[in-house]
C-alpha cells in the first residue's frame, strides 16, 4: 500500500492569518471527499509553515481542526522549506514506520499544486499528483494530461460541471461557453466523452504549470481569408495569433526551460502553454504588448460553478442612479486628498521612511524583494490602527512566502461585501541596467530599485485613503448596509497570481461579493494633456458577470464628473476591452463577480492614438517625482472610486 503526503497551502486548504495571529485553514473543494475515499491509506504532510516562532505548532493545530482525524500519524508530518529534495527524502524515510517495513521511494506519493515542489519530490523518487483529485491515479501510476474540453451545441457549462465534479477532471480555465482547459486522466477523459463532450488531450501535466499569454497587437491575416466567412476568418486569426505568441515565448525561454514549454493550443487573445517547473514565463514580455499579458492558471473544481449563483440576487440591476450623496462626496473630498495620497506613495516607494521615526526606506516591492514583506507588515498595521479586522492570506510563488492583505468592516446581517482593491507589489523589468563593465544586463529584483509609485503605489494609496475615509464616515454616524473590504494583492506583476489565489479562496469560502473596484495605476498623466479616466469592465467570461460588471462600471462613470467635471471618462466594455484579463479584477470575473479596473489613460484608443498615462511603466523612473505623476489626478480617480464603492455599500 502506498504512503501519501500532501502539501497544505492551496492544495488541501486555503490559509489565512487572523488578527490574533492564529492560522485558519479552509478545505479546498473535493479535498475532504478524496481524503475520506482513501481512509485506509497512510497519509502525511509535507508543508512549509514559515519561519516565525510557533509556526509549525500553529499549522498543526489548524490542520487537525480543518481535517479532524484524517492525519493521525505525527511521524508522517514534515514541516520545513521545500526548496530541494531533502524534505521529501525525509518523508520517504518516515514512511517505513507507517508501513512497519522498508518502503521504496516510488511507493510514496506527493500531492501538491506547486510544480516546483512536485519536481523536487520526483527527484527524491516519489510519484506526484498535481491535485488531490488525481491521488488515486498517482497511486496506480496513471498520469494526468492537459486537456481541452469542447462543449458541442446542446451541452452547457453546468452539465460539464456535473460530470467533471464526479470524475478525474479539474478545470483550470473557462475560455468560453464552448471551451474549457482542464487537467484530466484518461479515465476522466473517457467519462467526459461518454457524456458527449469533445476532448483533446495534450501533454502530461507532471511538473508543469499552465499559463495564458495574450497578445493585443494587430495581426496581419493573409489575403486568402479576406472573402471567407467570419467564423473561418476568426479561426484563422486565432490559430495564427496562438502560433505567433507561442513561438515568441518559446524562443525567449530557449535554454531556460528543460524540457521546453509546450503549446496547449489557442486561448482567448493568445495561447495556452505548459511550462516546466521554475520556468520564468512571467518574465517574458512581448514587445509592444500592453500590461498584464500573462495569466497564471490555477486548478479549481469550483471554476465551473454556475455564474449566476455566486452573487446575491438583484445586484445586477443595482437600483437607483447610484450617485453618491452630498454628504458622502464631502467626506470623500476631505479625506482622499493629493497630500494624503502623496504621503502613502512616498512611504511605500522609498521617498520617505516606510514607518515614521525609523530609518528603513523601501527600495522595491517586487515579489522577490525583501522589502515586499516589510511593506505588507506596515500596511497591515495601518489598517489595524483604523479599527478594521485584518487578515493576511499566505501563498507561495517561486519559493517565496507572500501575503495578500485584507482589512474589513463587517456589518451584521449584510447580504454581501464590497471590495476596494489594488496591488501592492512593483517591478522595474522594463528598465535598463548595466554591469560593472557598462554592459547591459537583465533586471535583478533582488538588488535593483522598483519604486512603482504609479504602478501600483498610486492604487495602493487610493485603497488606504478609502479606508481612512470609511473611518471618518463611521465616526460621523455612517452605517453601511454591506460589508466593506479593502484588499491589497501581492504578485500582480507575476501573472496575477496573488488575486488568483485570493478569489479562488473567496469562492471556496462562499463569499458573496457585490462588486470589486480595482485601482491599478491612477496617477499617470502627461503634462498638458486632457485628464482621462479609463473604466474597464470587459470580460471574456460568459454569463451575468458581463452585464453586472458593466453596471458597476457605469456607476463609476457617472460619479467621475460629479467629482471633477473637467475629466474625460472612457468606459470600455465587452470582450475587446484591452484590459480583459490584465489586472486583478479579472480574477473576480473568473468567479462570476462584478468587477472593474479603474486606471489612468493607459491603453491606446481604437484608432491607435496612444494613452497619456505614465511613460515610466515598469522602470526605475516610476517615482513620485516623475513629471507624469500627478497626485491631483490620482485624487480625482480615488475619490470617484471611493465614493462609488461606499455608496454601493450603503453609505
Amino acid at each position: 500500500m502506498p504512503v501519501l503526503f500532501f502539501d497544505i497551502g492551496a492544495t488541501l486548504a486555503d490559509g489565512r492569518l487572523e488578527a490574533d495571529g492564529s492560522l485558519t485553514l479552509l478545505p479546498r473543494p473535493r479535498v475532504v471527499a478524496v481524503l475520506d475515499s482513501l481512509r485506509e491509506v497512510p497519509k502525511g504532510i509535507i508543508s512549509n509553515p514559515g519561519t516565525s516562532e510557533g509556526a509549525a505548532a500553529s499549522a498543526a493545530a489548524a490542520l487537525h481542526e480543518a481535517f479532524p482525524g484524517r492525519f493521525p500519524d505525527d511521524g508522517l508530518v514534515h514541516w520545513g522549506p521545500k526548496n530541494s529534495r531533502r524534505l521529501f527524502e525525509e518523508a520517504v524515510a518516515s514512511a517505513a514506520g507507517a508501513r512497519a517495513g522498508a518502503v521504496e521511494a516510488d511507493e510514496c506519493v506527493f500531492v501538491g499544486e506547486d510544480s516546483q515542489e512536485r519536481a523536487f519530490a520526483r527527484e527524491a523518487g516519489m510519484r506526484t499528483a498535481a491535485h488531490p483529485v488525481f491521488t488515486l491515479a498517482a497511486m496506480e501510476n496513471r498520469p494526468a494530461f492537459w486537456t481541452r474540453i469542447e462543449l458541442p451545441e446542446g451541452q452547457e457549462l453546468p452539465g460539464l460541471a456535473a460530470v467533471a465534479n464526479e470524475a478525474e477532471v479539474v478545470p483550470v480555465h473557462v475560455a468560453s461557453e464552448r471551451l474549457v482547459l482542464a487537467m484530466a486522466t484518461t479515465r476522466g477523459v473517457h467519462t467526459l466523452e461518454r457524456a458527449g463532450f469533445t476532448v483533446d488531450m495534450r501533454g502530461h501535466v507532471e511538473d508543469t504549470a499552465a499559463f495564458l499569454v495574450r497578445d493585443n497587437r494587430p495581426l496581419q491575416v493573409a489575403d486568402t481569408f479576406a472573402d471567407t466567412p467570419s467564423a473561418t476568418r476568426y479561426a484563422a486569426e486565432t490559430s495564427l495569433r496562438a502560433r505567433a505568441v507561442f513561438g515568441f515565448v518559446a524562443d525567449e525561454l530557449a535554454g531556460t526551460a528543460t524540457p521546453p514549454v509546450a503549446s496547449l493550443g489557442p486561448a482567448p487573445g493568445g495561447v495556452y502553454l505548459a511550462a516546466p517547473a521554475g520556468t520564468p514565463v512571467e518574465d517574458v514580455h512581448l514587445p509592444g504588448a500592453k500590461p498584464g499579458h500573462t495569466e497564471r492558471l490555477l486548478p479549481d473544481p469550483a471554476l465551473l460553478a454556475p455564474r449566476d449563483e455566486v452573487r446575491p440576487a438583484g445586484l445586477t440591476a443595482m437600483a437607483g442612479d447610484g450617485l453618491p450623496s452630498t454628504r458622502t462626496i464631502a467626506v470623500v473630498g476631505a479625506a482622499v486628498t493629493p497630500d494624503v495620497l502623496r504621503g502613502h506613495v512616498a512611504r511605500i516607494s522609498g521617498i520617505e521612511p516606510l514607518v515614521a521615526g525609523r530609518p528603513l526606506k523601501v527600495r522595491s516591492r517586487d515579489a522577490s524583494a525583501e522589502d515586499n514583506g516589510r511593506v505588507v507588515e506596515a500596511l497591515a498595521r495601518r489598517f489595524q490602527d483604523l479599527g478594521l479586522t485584518v487578515r493576511l492570506h499566505p501563498f507561495r510563488w517561486r519559493g517565496h512566502q507572500l501575503f495578500n492583505v485584507e482589512a474589513e468592516h463587517r456589518v451584521t446581517g449584510a447580504d454581501s461585501t464590497v471590495l476596494i482593491t489594488a496591488h501592492l507589489d512593483s517591478t522595474a523589468a522594463n528598465g535598463e541596467f548595466f554591469d560593472a563593465d557598462g554592459e547591459p544586463r537583465l533586471y535583478d529584483p533582488a538588488v535593483d530599485p522598483a519604486p512603482g509609485a504609479d504602478d501600483d503605489g498610486s492604487g495602493t494609496a487610493g485603497v488606504m485613503a478609502a479606508a481612512e475615509c470609511l473611518k471618518v464616515l463611521l465616526e460621523d454616524g455612517g452605517a453601511p448596509t454591506r460589508n466593506v473590504r479593502f484588499v491589497l494583492f501581492n504578485a500582480e506583476e507575476q501573472a496575477l497570481v496573488g488575486s488568483k489565489f485570493y478569489a479562488r479562496a473567496a469562492a471556496a469560502a462562499g463569499d458573496r461579493i457585490a462588486g470589486v473596484f480595482q485601482m491599478d495605476m491612477i496617477a499617470g498623466r502627461q503634462q498638458g494633456t486632457t485628464p482621462t479616466v479609463e473604466i474597464h469592465s470587459g470580460s471574456s467570461v460568459p454569463g451575468p458577470v458581463v452585464s453586472a460588471s458593466d453596471a458597476l462600471g457605469g456607476r463609476v462613470a457617472r460619479t467621475v464628473p460629479v467629482i471633477d467635471p473637467e475629466v474625460t471618462v472612457q468606459q470600455v466594455t465587452g470582450a475587446d476591452d484591452p484590459a480583459v484579463g490584465r489586472s486583478d479584477h479579472a480574477s473576480f470575473h473568473e468567479r462570476g463577480w462584478a468587477a472593474v479596473a479603474v486606471s489612468e489613460d493607459l491603453f491606446s484608443t481604437p484608432d491607435g492614438a496612444p494613452g497619456n498615462g505614465t511613460r515610466q511603466y515598469h522602470t526605475p523612473g516610476d517615482t513620485l517625482h516623475d513629471q507624469d505623476h500627478s497626485t491631483d489626478f490620482a485624487a480625482t480617480v480615488a475619490r470617484s472610486v471611493t465614493a462609488t464603492a461606499l455608496t454601493l455599500a450603503g453609505l
